[in-house]
């Protein structure tokens, strides 16, 4: 299909073409919608390039007064773009950060509604503006190379593929379409609120960062989430090939040679180790807890065993000897 065909605004044909390069080839769509702008055009461009496919879910927080009058208003602009739409109340609970605890019973509505459905994807229309914040949060707080990926275009969402086909689209362009085709987005108040530190990035740090280093800063910091996820890929490549022949059996556990992890650099050392932890028991090492297993084998000089979030790890004659712990 052509884009270029005279009178297509630029920033919908932008939209189109990335949704398209991404749509999966047959099967329901599910659309997750706020109503604001990068929901919106991508919606409209679901309902273009994959007409009797895709499903509206909007979902309402009930964090807002009025919140279920823009959630219906939100829904019928996507059945005025030739979606089926649903609305999904959902119970945002109070323990943890209120982003965090948000976007969990968002992705608990549409994991939902796609199995209701029957649908094998879900689309959300995150930006690139969104993984330029992603990026830059993940580097304040010092997390390490898997947060400095950030979100990848497409990941696994329990057995249904999650899909960001917007990735490379910039926020000004999602408006511009909205624009164009004539569609009016909701603004939500909580992207203008300071007290969250995802808005402060967006609304403070990265204009400074613009206006004192340049242009293409969120464009940047978007390649380099791409260029850790292809790196990160080939590490876990390197992990496949080697894990088989460095692990053993042990009770309650799993055991791994002390004279192959030695034999490997520390990136792929300190890999080995979360990925051991991760597969048999289910938990997430920090960088510490990472660091204080590798000495076990680089600097052994008698110490006892380490606790670690399920597990405990100790050295036992030429292995590092992962068990469960009560």
């Amino acid at each position: 299909m052509d884009d270029r065909r005279p009178g297509l605004n630029p920033a919908v044909a932008e939209v189109r073409r990335n949704v398209r390069a991404h749509l999966p080839a047959e099967g329901t769509i599910i659309v997750g919608l706020s109503g604001g702008a990068d929901s919106l055009a991508l919606a409209a461009a679901v309902a273009f390039e994959a007409p009797g496919r895709g499903v509206a879910v909007v979902i309402d927080h009930g964090l807002q007064s009025g919140s279920a009058e823009v959630a219906a208003a939100a829904a019928r602009a996507a059945e005025g773009l030739g979606l089926r739409a649903r609305v999904a109340r959902v119970e945002v609970p109070s323990v943890g950060g209120p982003e965090a605890a948000a976007r969990s019973a968002r992705y608990t509505a549409l994991r939902g509604a796609a199995r209701e459905e029957g649908a094998d994807a879900v689309m959300v229309a995150h930006t690139l503006d969104d993984q330029a914040e992603t990026v830059l949060l993940g580097l304040a707080r010092g997390s390490g190379a898997g947060s400095l990926q950030g979100m990848s275009p497409t990941s696994d969402f329990d057995g249904i593929a999650l899909i960001r086909p917007l990735l490379d689209v910039r926020r000004e362009t999602t408006r511009a379409a909205c624009v164009a085709e004539g569609l009016t987005p909701w603004d939500d108040p909580h992207n203008v609120d300071d007290r969250y530190t995802r808005v402060r990035v967006r609304r403070h740090i990265l204009p400074v960062m613009e206006d004192e280093l340049g242009p293409g800063i969120a464009e940047a910091l978007a390649r380099t989430a791409t260029q850790l996820r292809e790196d990160a890929a080939a590490f876990d490549e390197m992990i496949d090939e080697t894990i088989e022949d460095i692990v053993e059996p042990a009770e309650a556990g799993i055991a791994v040679s002390v004279a192959a992890l030695a034999a490997n650099p520390a990136a792929l050392r300190h890999r080995i180790i979360r990925h051991v932890v991760a597969s048999e028991f289910h938990q997430s090492l920090t960088r510490t807890q990472t660091v204080a297993v590798a000495r076990l084998v680089t600097h052994w000089s008698g110490q006892g065993a380490i606790d670690l979030p399920g597990c405990r790890a100790r050295r036992v004659a030429g292995t590092i000897e992962f068990t469960r712990r009560e």
